[in-house]
């Protein structure tokens, strides 16, 4: 993703860090702002997963550490639930000054009940997507119970979660008492999503059972069977990502937008793994490489790639030869394999240098044919745009674009 590191300052005036990510060419079709889940950071790997999906769907997306974590200024243990709503506000105008309000709002675990209580203030927004989102904010207090007692009779303790340890003190736990019972959710009148797991065990289907009682339509709800409470499966992450911002067109405000000249491919790939982002024209592809070795198999190879250029161009050609000359070709299947061979002469035959690139196509023609037009058409396959690009020994480029 092309991205760039941002900092705004909160109302407290700390320097609050995070990462702004955009699609891979043009200006975003809208912005998304992002809650992590409580004290998590906006590194979460599960966070970039579904970022991605957003980049996809050429939106920009935010996300940003909250006051005392990650990079982020200032003391957590003088943070509570109140203070995380103001950062996201602080987040938004962030945006809404130095490019474009956020229209769609993401929030997971507390940070799900985070947008849900700030959405329905801020101006712009059309949507709001939570994933494994409590009820109510106060639903956080069990995973307190280490220091729970401690926080009672001293007003401060240090506090373990999920096995970090944390000062924190009592005003966190008034606070979160002091947001019960309040009509947020069914006054949110935006529209929702929510997406929870049957097996979260931190928190339960339940909650998301009452976030979608309480909310008015539009509303929507994903069970995510299997996954756990902090997307740590890879697939699972990027299953909830693509739903929420497929599911997020449906309500942003979509203008013309930017798209690769004709003729012209971009590729991004980033600091992890083989998944690569493919744009041609307005078209979004994904290219990547099989676990075999080491990739994640979200799509076709290079070379997959590179062969359904020449089987698509195949085809095309073939239906227009038999457009013109007025054949009755019903249907074209090409097939195609590439494999590296040894050179036929022998001479350094086992060596690298002595295997050469082979593609095979095997052409399956359907229709009322003659044998004479049937070799007509083979022959014709040879005479195809990219089957003489590859035959041609073509010249290529390569520079750095600064």
């Amino acid at each position: 993703m092309r991205f760039k590191k941002v900092s705004f300052k909160n109302a407290e005036g700390h320097e609050l860090s995070g990462r702004l990510d955009f699609p891979l060419i043009g200006r975003p079709r809208a912005f998304v702002l992002f809650a992590h889940c409580f004290t998590c950071s906006k590194n979460l790997k599960s966070v970039e997963h579904i970022s991605q999906a957003f980049t996809k769907q050429e939106m920009a997306i935010l996300r940003f550490d909250f006051t005392g974590l990650g990079q982020s200024k200032g003391d957590f243990a003088d943070t509570n639930f109140s203070s995380n709503l103001s950062d996201l506000k602080d987040a938004y105008d962030f945006l809404d000054r130095n490019y474009e309000a956020p229209q769609i709002m993401v929030g997971h675990s507390l940070g799900g009940a985070a947008v849900l209580h700030v959405s329905g203030d801020l101006e712009k927004v059309k949507a709001v997507a939570t994933i494994g989102a409590p009820s109510t904010p106060d639903h956080v207090s069990h995973l307190l119970d280490s220091g729970r007692k401690d926080l009672e009779e001293k007003g401060v303790a240090d506090v373990n979660i999920g096995g970090r340890t944390f000062k924190m003190k009592k005003q966190f736990l008034d606070d979160l008492e002091a947001k019960k019972g309040s009509n947020v959710i069914r006054n949110l009148n935006r529209a929702l999503l929510v997406i929870h797991s049957p097996q979260d065990t931190i928190v339960g289907i339940n909650n998301a059972q009452e976030i979608y009682a309480q909310a008015m339509h539009p509303k929507s709800f994903i069970s995510m069977d299997g996954a756990d409470h902090l997307m740590t499966m890879e697939g699972d992450a990027r299953y909830a990502g693509s739903i929420i911002a497929n599911w997020a067109t449906r309500y942003i405000a979509i203008g013309e937008q930017d798209a690769a000249p004709e003729g012209e491919v971009w590729t991004r790939i980033g600091s992890d793994g083989y998944t690569t982002e493919v744009i041609a024209g307005r078209h979004q592809m994904i290219a990547d490489e099989p676990p075999s070795v080491g990739g994640d198999d979200q799509g076709p190879t290079p070379y997959g790639y590179l062969l359904a250029g020449l089987g698509a161009c195949t085809a095309m050609t073939l239906r227009m030869y038999a457009d013109h000359k007025k054949i009755d070709l019903q249907e074209v299947q090409v097939k195609l394999t590439h494999d590296k061979i040894h050179k036929q002469d022998g001479e350094n035959s086992e060596s690298a240098k002595g295997k050469i690139d082979q593609i095979k196509r095997k052409i399956t023609l359907t229709g009322t044919l003659s044998d004479e037009q049937r070799n007509r058409l083979i022959e014709i396959a040879d005479r195809c745009p990219v089957h003489k690009t590859l035959e041609g020994n073509p010249e290529i480029v390569t520079e750095e674009q600064k």
